[in-house]
């Protein structure tokens, strides 16, 4: 079902499969495109197209040259233009060229200081009112000194359409003494802007990751690691006072690092800083493409361990928090934003968001029985679990309004699972609404174990498929009638040149919610 595109060749190609596109052209002196280049936001006439100037010796203002060709050769040139890239930010550039046709494909790279960059593939969207088919990607959690970039080897050589990125695109972690390769700045946590900004460096300098950049568009949202685990608004884990600041110096450094157009770059003037990564993106007559933001604006986590912010393991009926309606994890602007903005028309919505949002909540492992009060049930306080009233408003909403091909895509939790969502997962009767993929990590190692996932499994039969023990994404294909899933898994996570393998299969129906194996 996937389509696959043949781009690997040339000596490095044939040691780790990178595909020559992302190999930077030789220039003497200081290498200006280190952190390689990457595309994202398409739209049926335009593109953002990102890089970052690198090396010694920059001026407060850079010049940087881009272009965009219909030919890998840059014969036909579509656009060009020229962007300043200021010091104040990074040196980072965020062209946005427009007047581009839609729902084709381009070469782009750009031109400073002497050196010009690697090319790379981008492309439009379609237009709103063109028929259309979607080949894409969903990924998260890429912790660099867990593991190598495999799966995004093999991401580039597919060569989706489209990837959706949903969370943790950087650690903020030291690494431990065990690290498969270390990140920079010792044994510290990443809270400083400097340090954010060299912690991107370390990720972005990676070939296999450049690999999948210059493959394809992104959309991307993040989750905690890109500020503070398990950060819920202006609260930080450790509930530090200058927790403000941090997140306005981690919000800073990623719109520096990412292929977010130029109107979404943080607001430092407030507190703790702002920016919108929520958004929709309509693809064609197909799809509409619902970004969700779970870390801005949500309410902290009920019932937390004594002196702490974040996550806890909770009962029901100890926390009686968790059923608090008022609670939300989108927070209440963002949840009307999304319950306005369902599409009726299209036969797919698509919604790219964080975590697993299908119920997990089990008993405590151990001899319980099957028909156990659901009080007992432990609640992961910091996903969909710790804001269930919130979960059910969303999934009534689309029940009440007949709301077509809702999928909810999600990352989060390091491992693959596929679920049927429902307003009422305790009733067995309660008609399916909407289908889940959560895919697992592109290289962090940390999760559940199989048994603790098993178990879960028997107390809640909407969940179709749950495996840990891998490291991928998760592939998708998507027409007017069918979607197609892949879930990919790395065979060895310490191997960049690892094959990938599928490890199962699933369609949706447009017709009828809730994946079947395939």
């Amino acid at each position: 079902m996937w389509r696959r595109r043949t781009i690997l060749h040339g000596a490095l190609a044939a040691a780790v499969g990178v595909p020559a596109l992302v190999r930077h052209a030789g220039a003497a002196g200081e290498p200006r495109f280190a952190l390689g280049v990457a595309s994202g936001h398409p739209r049926p006439d335009g593109v953002v197209l990102w890089t970052r100037l690198t090396g010694r010796g920059l001026s407060p203002r850079v010049d940087v040259q881009w272009e965009v060709a219909h030919d890998e050769g840059f014969t036909r040139i579509a656009a060009r233009g020229t962007e300043v890239a200021e010091a104040a930010w990074a040196h980072s550039v965020h062209a946005e060229p427009a007047g581009l046709e839609p729902a084709r494909g381009y070469w782009y790279r750009f031109v400073a200081l002497g050196e010009r960059s690697p090319a790379a593939r981008t492309r439009t969207a379609p237009a709103a009112d063109a028929a259309a088919t979607l080949a894409f990607a969903i990924a998260s959690c890429q912790r660099y000194d867990a593991g190598h970039y495999a799966a995004w080897r093999q991401l580039a050589a597919d060569a989706p359409d489209l990837v959706l990125f949903l969370g943790d695109y950087i650690y903020e972690y030291p690494s431990p003494p065990t690290a498969v390769r270390r990140h920079e700045g010792g044994p510290w946590l990443v809270t400083t802007l400097d340090q954010y900004r060299a912690r991107y460096a370390t990720y972005k300098a990676d070939p296999l990751l450049q690999a999948a950049h210059a493959a394809a568009p992104w959309l991307m949202v993040w989750d905690d690691h890109e500020v503070d685990n398990d950060y819920a608004a202006l609260q930080g884990q450790a509930l530090q006072d200058d927790f403000a600041a941090q997140r306005a110096a981690a919000y800073q450094a990623y719109w520096e690092h990412t292929p977010f157009p130029k109107s979404a770059r943080p607001n430092l003037v407030v507190a703790g800083g702002e920016m919108r990564v929520h958004g929709r993106l309509d693809w064609g007559r197909l799809a509409r493409i619902h970004l969700l933001d779970t870390r801005q604006f949500r309410d902290p986590q009920a019932c937390p361990r004594p002196g702490r912010g974040g996550s806890n393991v909770v009962g029901a009926a100890a926390c009686p928090a968790l059923g608090d309606p008022k609670r939300s994890l989108l927070g209440a602007a963002q949840e009307q934003w999304l319950a306005d903005g369902w599409d009726l028309e299209r036969p797919w919505n698509l919604v790219a968001q964080q975590t697993l949002m299908a119920r997990f909540a089990a008993p405590p492992p151990g001899g319980e029985g099957e028909g156990e009060d659901r009080a007992d049930a432990l609640a992961w306080t910091d996903g969909w679990d710790g804001y269930a009233p919130a979960r059910q408003r969303l999934l009534e909403t689309v029940a009440r309004r007949r709301v077509p091909g809702v999928v909810v895509l999600g990352g989060d939790v390091h491992t693959h699972y596929v679920a049927d969502l429902k307003v009422d997962f305790d009733d067995a009767a309660s008609p399916v609404v909407a289908s889940e993929f959560c895919g697992t990590s592109i290289s962090s190692r940390s999760g559940l174990s199989p048994e603790r996932i098993a178990h879960a499994m028997r107390h809640n039969p909407h969940l179709k498929y749950g495996r840990s023990d891998r490291r991928g994404y998760v592939r998708l294909r998507l027409d007017a009638r069918r979607l197609e899933a892949e879930l990919t898994g790395v065979d060895d996570v310490l191997d960049p040149a690892s094959a990938v393998s599928t490890l199962a299969r699933f369609v949706v129906d447009a017709a009828r919610p809730g994946p079947q194996p395939a």
